[in-house]
């Protein structure tokens, strides 16, 4: 098997596993609870938000835990616009976001939120005299995707903040799903919500977490028990949470050699994929703007669904677009955004690396490429 689907989940590590099986059967205590075994409960929940605040160099009560990326977007978008309703109802966000964000900020609009839209250009990239253009005083919330998930494109999320601080209160909310434990984030770069999901560095699905600046205000979209101080109610998942902060320790500390190895070997790919008639390659053109692990590739006369199941047939797993929002094949917002060829929407998959995939993995997928693609094309002529 050679899987190269990973922005749609990964595997858990050994050590990811070994903590969680520790949480799970042996210090299994509830974090509430007042005895010995709820309080080594609720040490597992400390030494990962620790370990996690020092990932991003931030305050432990800083983060918050959540089941993932889904609820981290939820949160920060319905829980930070309801909280800064008083100072105006002007959202802005892109039209590339990943379903957990245009959702959700769809949900606003029908709350009586005003939602725009940013322009974006033909490599995926925010057009920042837009954002300038049509930031207002009553602006509350901002949120733009770091990577995008489809086509990898790393956005100017520095040069994004600075705009949007320039606005006076505005929130600036960071779908960092595709970016933590890829690519360096900063959140001192003036980012007040950043949203993390633990599944996509090889931690445990279930998990992730939301970074919340000190005195930024987030109204709770769960109710009970008060926990993660009152801002996300549940028992928390101790041994996802366990599990998640041992992902990022080992993420963070290899990220500059696993930056390094991942552009190497998707070069070599992508110049291999490239010999092939009717390949083209979609997001930014500077490989230095590309994350390192997501490579977009469109096949010219075949659908993406036909080419994922010939690859699958020979143990080569990859993506038609975001696996993330359905089963089921779909006409891409990314890919219409950055108005990508109306032939080429529905011949389009994601292929996406990890850490762990190898050069020789990727030298099989591109001469099984090389030798699909030209049987399909001539299939699909007659």
């Amino acid at each position: 098997m050679i899987y190269l689907d990973n922005s749609a989940t990964t595997f858990a590590i050994p050590e990811v596993r070994e903590k969680m099986a520790d949480a799970l059967s042996v210090h299994f205590g509830n974090p509430s609870s007042l005895h010995n075994m709820g309080m080594e409960g609720e040490d597992f929940l400390k030494e990962s938000r620790k370990i996690i605040a020092n990932t991003l160099k931030c305050k432990e009560k800083e983060i918050l835990f959540t089941s993932g990326g889904t609820e981290s977007n939820n949160l920060a978008l319905i829980g930070g616009c309801d909280a800064a309703k008083r100072k105006g109802n002007h959202i802005l966000t892109t039209p590339i976001e990943h379903a957990s964000v245009s959702e959700p900020i769809k949900h606003l609009a029908e709350l009586g939120f005003e939602t725009e839209y940013l322009k974006v250009d033909h490599e995926g990239f925010v057009d920042l005299d837009d954002l300038k253009a049509k930031l207002r005083p009553d602006t509350i919330m901002v949120s733009v995707m770091a990577v995008n998930n489809e086509i990898g494109t790393i956005e100017p999320i520095s040069e994004i903040a600075k705009i949007v601080k320039a606005n006076g209160n505005t929130l600036f909310h960071v779908d960092a799903i595709q970016a933590y434990g890829k690519i360096p984030v900063n959140i001192k770069d003036g980012i007040d919500l950043l949203s993390v999901s633990g599944h996509k560095f090889h931690g445990p699905k279930g998990s992730g977490f939301l970074y919340v600046k000190e005195g930024v205000k987030v109204n709770p979209i769960i109710f009970g028990g008060g926990q993660e101080t009152g801002k996300r109610s549940g028992t928390e998942n101790v041994p996802a949470i366990a599990g998640l902060g041992v992902a990022c320790k080992l993420a963070i500390d290899g990220l500059s050699d696993n930056i390094i190895k991942m552009r190497e070997i998707k070069a070599d790919f992508r110049r291999n994929l490239s010999k092939i008639d009717g390949v083209s390659f979609n997001g930014p053109k500077d490989d230095e703007k590309l994350a390192p692990h997501i490579l977009s590739v469109s096949v010219k006369g075949v659908r993406a669904e036909v080419l994922l199941h010939a690859l699958e047939d020979k143990g080569i797993f990859v993506s038609a677009g975001s696996a993330c929002s359905s089963n089921k094949p779909q006409t891409s917002r990314t890919l219409l955004a950055i108005e990508l060829d109306n032939a080429l929407l529905d011949s389009t998959v994601r292929v996406s690396l990890s850490r762990f995939n190898t050069k020789e993995e990727l030298e099989e997928a591109a001469n099984a490429f090389a030798e699909i693609v030209p049987m399909l094309q001539k299939y699909s002529r007659h």
